[in-house]
């Protein structure tokens, strides 16, 4: 079982006043954890573990002196911790701790306005994106659930599946589990899951694809569907290769075709005006074949023009149109009607374009097809034509896959990996995903059924910056590859086992009988495992980096609510700063003016390597990262290759050229600066950063770290 370390509280009688006079039970876990918290900037975790077991068993023992059922005020317990430390001659954890009321004191005055309980003490931003999105709501808009309620909601409808199987857990057990897993925020299941379980939508999923076929009534019936999904909170891929090219002869009314770019024009159109629940628009892949006489047009859809922004576009790629590029061969365009050829190219020339428009506007990106077919785990059902939004999940027409992603930052103690702790929330997220499915209201028939076929599932995770700089490993250099392949090896595997046990208990997924695991006898329950996805909002929540991104900043500017910023500052730099008695209101300004930390004077080599960020890491330092976890992804990874606004087209190729070599399954590149939206910004002056202040770094509301401009369904 999933277990958390928990103090003996036997000074039950004692109550505590809280400062909204709420009287509550004294906690010592409370007071052990903020003393925990002070030691650690500067004691290692074991240490700082030592010191504040010594200073709450003091501070337990003088309040067990009281008298019984006395009320004590807070503010006199933080008094008593303070002298505490102050005698056993803690002096720098005294000044942390107090440091850590003051900061305490800023953070509940700014969550006094936002108007919602902290039953879970987490940070403003993800109060703030709990409170636009996630909680719920009465007739009149008013929220009615606190961040925990919130969790136990998700919790208690998802265990509803244990009813349908036996166990060797109870089903108290498993909620109990479920509801510590999000509250510890360990683990965290896609938007769709927590914004919809136990409520009227009941739609848990963030990913469909949805076939586009070339008529006119099943166009439309795809982009009814469609409506469907994003009204529930999913979000949805096509590949409009199928449909003829523009001004192709339509035999029925003797007239010519639009093309494939006229119909997405609609699905776009309508996405724009579909709110998901009230909360945000929807999210489209458009993907059209290398080989479709409208690809050029295609490519150059977005180029000096508002067309296409609810969708990411990306171009299906395939072994052949590769080897012609490096042969520098020609290359045949067919009509998809006729299946006969329509126009000979250059395939070089058409590679050039691709690669110009991904510079110049960070679209269209690259789906591997091929490679993609080469690991579909259910080939007698057919061929894999398109993504999710995001890429990260390549599926079947009409087929739907849950997410749910490991907060890899929670898996570090004394700067290394705690593979047990790690390995539980394995076996309890792939549970709960699968699970997931049972209880799931899917929005259309053809969706559940599919869905219900394969039960594919995709655990990720979020956080891995956090990791490698507890582990003291820096992001650009060969260790953080070397960990990046053990830990998604070790990921795959305990999915893969607790799938087998999974299926042990409750059965193989229905096409078992057509996949590739009847042959290898590998009785799994879910046809897929793991995902790695942008994560987006759920770590924001979970406070913690994006997927598998590098830092996009230490010291930024958010905006919080509506004419509000704030300052965030990575509290881990913070922490190392304060170890190091450099920590000054001065350098943070001068930091947070820089938008980098290559060119601080006053920091070491050594910090400068350990928080570098993303515009700091040569491409091919990306690429790795995003290689070592797919060669043990088996369906695809979400991961943005950013590049400074001075790069070139050539180094777009060469990446494309390299992810192809690294058998990657798609890649997207991102150049600063392409789009006039992005939702971060730095003050460039050319290449530079201005040293405004106001002009500095400053990040959208619900920017998480990922792609700079990317529709995320998660």
């Amino acid at each position: 079982m999933y277990n958390m370390f928990i103090m003996k509280n036997s000074n039950n009688n004692i109550k505590v006043i809280k400062r909204n006079d709420k009287v509550v039970n004294f906690d010592r876990n409370k007071i052990k954890a903020a003393i925990k918290k002070a030691s650690l900037t500067i004691y290692s975790d074991k240490k700082a573990e030592e010191i504040s077991l010594i200073i709450t068993k003091i501070i337990v023992n003088k309040i067990s002196n009281l008298k019984k059922n006395k009320i004590i005020n807070i503010e006199l317990i933080q008094d008593e911790i303070e002298k505490a430390l102050m005698n056993g001659g803690y002096d720098k954890i005294a000044k942390n701790y107090i440091l850590y009321r003051e900061n305490r004191k800023e953070l509940r005055n700014t969550k006094y306005y936002l108007g919602i309980e902290d039953d879970l003490k987490l940070s403003i931003n993800s109060l703030n994106v709990l409170k636009s999105r996630y909680l719920k709501r009465d007739e009149n808009k008013n929220i009615i659930e606190t961040p925990k309620e919130l969790f136990q909601r998700v919790a208690g409808h998802i265990v509803k599946a244990e009813e349908n199987y036996k166990s060797k857990y109870s089903k108290s057990q498993i909620e109990e589990t479920f509801f510590n897993l999000m509250k510890n925020l360990d683990f965290l299941p896609n938007s769709p899951t927590l914004m919809n379980a136990k409520t009227k939508i009941g739609q848990l999923s963030a990913c469909f694809v949805l076939p586009v076929n070339d008529s006119i009534e099943e166009i439309f019936d795809t982009l009814k569907y469609m409506a469907i999904i994003h009204k529930t909170g999913g979000g949805t891929g096509f590949n409009f290769s199928r449909l003829r090219p523009k001004d192709d002869l339509v035999n029925t009314t003797k007239g010519n075709a639009s093309g494939p770019l006229s119909f997405m024009e609609i699905f776009d159109k309508a996405t724009e005006v579909i709110v998901q629940g009230g909360r945000r628009r929807g999210a489209n892949m458009g993907i059209i074949r290398c080989d479709h006489p409208d690809i050029i047009d295609f490519v150059e859809a977005k180029i000096n023009n508002n067309k296409f922004s609810n969708f990411n576009l990306s171009v299906g790629i395939t072994e052949k149109f590769m080897n012609a590029v490096l042969k520098n061969d020609n290359f045949d365009l067919i009509n998809p009607k006729t299946n006969k050829k329509q126009i000979t190219i250059k395939a070089k020339e058409l590679f050039d374009i691709i690669a110009s428009s991904a510079w110049h506007i960070g679209d269209p990106g690259l789906i591997f097809l091929d490679e993609i077919n080469k690991n579909n785990p259910t080939p007698d059902l057919g061929n894999i034509e398109a993504t999710n939004p995001c890429g990260e999940l390549p599926l079947l027409p009409y087929e739907s896959c849950n997410l749910g992603s490991i907060n890899l930052s929670n898996m570090v103690y004394d700067n290394e990996i705690n593979w047990d702790k790690l390995k539980n929330t394995i076996n309890w997220g792939i549970r709960f995903l699968d699970n997931i499915i049972d209880v799931n209201n899917f929005p259309i028939k053809q969706i559940e059924k599919i869905t219900k076929g394969n039960r594919k599932i995709g655990l990720g995770v979020m956080g891995f910056a956090d990791m490698l700089i507890k582990c003291n490993i820096p992001y650009d250099s060969q260790k953080a590859v070397s960990l990046a392949e053990t830990l998604m090896s070790f990921i795959k595997k305990e999915s893969i086992n607790t799938s087998l046990e999974l299926a042990e208990e409750r059965g193989v997924f229905p096409n078992y009988e057509k996949s590739i695991y009847k042959k290898k006898n590998l009785k799994l329950r879910n046809a897929t495992v793991n995902t790695i996805a942008p994560t987006g909002t759920i770590s924001i929540i979970a406070g913690c980096s994006s997927g598998i991104e590098p830092l996009f900043g230490v010291c930024y500017l958010r905006n919080i609510m509506s004419g509000t910023k704030m300052i965030e500052l990575n509290p881990m730099f913070k922490d190392l700063l304060i170890k190091k008695n450099i920590y000054n209101k001065a350098l943070i300004t001068k930091i947070f003016q820089s938008g980098s930390l290559q060119n601080i004077k006053e920091l070491t080599k050594e910090i400068k390597k350990l928080f570098v960020t993303s515009f700091d890491i040569p491409p091919k330092n990306h690429l790795l990262i995003q290689a070592a976890f797919q060669k043990h992804t088996d369906n695809s990874v979400s991961k943005t290759i950013n590049l400074p606004k001075n790069a070139i087209i050539d180094q777009v190729k060469e990446i494309y050229l390299t992810a192809y070599k690294f058998k990657c399954k798609g890649i997207t590149v991102y150049r600063y600066g392409s789009k006039e939206d992005q939702v971060l910004k730095f003050n460039y002056k050319g290449d530079k950063l201005s040293s405004k202040m106001d002009e500095s770094i400053l990040v959208d509301q619900e920017f998480a770290g990922g792609c700079l401009y990317d529709k995320c369904s998660l």
